[in-house]
């Protein structure tokens, strides 16, 4: 029997975050991912730019802020561990105004992105309205719409390449990887062993960043999590020979956004199906949505190649906010999950925040707003004052 310091379950970019982080602290890390089809990770689009982020919950800035303070901390970590290709960029970003009804709330997008940059939110930079034709010439497929506010630190990150840094760093400095399910050995107290694949790891502390999928591992403990998947279909376009790369991420009052990687590829998403559960197709509908909006908003991308279309289930919880802590009567069990449309964003700070946790470590702000707690708190009636 192998026995390890902690057990993290999970191979997307919470996951792999927590177990870089915990072997960078010392610990002996077994990392278990059974790499099911439509891991969020592999197919979100990577936006860091919380100025934009108008729908975002307000009980989520404080971790938004955290997070974006942390890339820059993990992006140099890396960088030192021989892993610098996360395809962390900032282009800037482009908050679009498409009609006189989104015209008239350009002064409150504008005064929410002055107000998080003077508390000292990272990722927006300088904040200026361009016109139409302004906008258009940084992201020339543009439709030509009555304003945009631009904010030049906008930035984003392939989370493919990100989780494989993480997870080629964490390797290196001596985690161990199982691609494999895991199961209880047994659910009794104290909880201290698992199966994974034809293995079983001993552990003090164990980890669960499962995503969407986390909830059958925790019903198992007797711990219901409201956590469910979201559909997200989402489209890759090969612009052939045409340099994207400097092209700022398109934002709006919409869902729907569109942002650019090297060397000619532009990524546009994504649907929000809610009970889709783990139905891993591309369907006409969800491709027409993206296709009508990203048209609508971009006609010059109609010449463009559809490449690739990429399907993700987002962990949604039932708050939509977070699920990160200690697992209700388990001491030695713990959460991370639920993070919806941002995982990318909150997904790296997660992980290390959690495993802050386990470790005993202090936090730079408390996770207590997002504990699992709250959910077993809220059917007993019991309420956080």
């Amino acid at each position: 029997m192998n026995v390890v310091d902690t057990v993290v379950i999970g191979g997307g970019i919470v996951g792999w975050s927590a177990a870089y982080h915990l072997v960078r602290q010392g610990q002996s890390v077994v990392l278990i991912d059974r790499a099911d089809p439509g891991q969020a990770t592999a197919a979100g689009a990577g936006i860091i730019s919380p100025g934009s982020s108008v729908r975002m919950p307000k009980a989520t800035l404080p971790l938004s802020k955290a997070a974006v303070r942390y890339y820059r901390e993990l992006l140099q970590v890396l960088a030192d561990d021989g892993q610098p290709d996360t395809g962390f960029d900032s282009p800037g970003t482009l908050f679009i105004f498409q009609n006189e009804e989104e015209m008239a709330r350009l002064a409150e997008v504008e005064s929410f992105a002055r107000q998080l940059k003077a508390e000292d939110f990272g990722s927006i930079g300088e904040i200026s309205v361009l016109s139409g034709k302004e906008a258009q010439s940084l992201f020339p497929p543009l439709a030509e719409f009555p304003a945009a506010i631009h904010f030049s630190g906008g930035s984003r990150v392939d989370g493919r390449k990100i989780r494989d840094a993480m997870r080629a760093a964490a390797l290196q400095r001596g985690a161990r990887e199982i691609i494999g399910s895991a199961a209880w050995e047994a659910t009794t107290l104290p909880l201290n062993s698992i199966r994974a694949g034809d293995e079983t790891v001993s552990f003090a502390s164990l980890l669960i960043a499962g995503g969407a999928w986390t909830p059958e591992l925790t019903g198992a403990l007797a711990v219901s999590l409201p956590v469910v998947p979201q559909r997200g279909q989402i489209l890759h376009f090969d612009m052939e020979n045409v340099e994207t790369s400097p092209w700022p991420i398109i934002h709006g009052f919409h869902n729907h956004y569109l942002l650019a990687f090297a060397p000619s590829r532009v990524v546009a998403g994504a649907t929000r199906e809610d009970g889709s559960g783990f139905d891993y197709r591309k369907t006409a509908g969800g491709v027409y949505q993206e296709l009508d909006v990203a048209l609508l908003v971009a006609p010059g991308l109609a010449t463009a190649t559809l490449a690739e279309i990429r399907i993700g289930f987002r962990p949604f919880s039932g708050d939509t906010l977070p699920v990160m802590g200690r697992v209700p009567g388990h001491d030695n069990v713990f959460v991370a999950t639920g993070h919806g449309p941002s995982g990318l964003q909150l997904g790296p700070v997660s992980g290390a925040m959690v495993a802050n946790q386990l470790l005993g470590v202090p936090n730079d702000i408390s996770i207590e707003a997002y504990s699992p707690d709250r959910f077993s708190q809220a059917r007993s009636g019991i309420r956080h004052v």
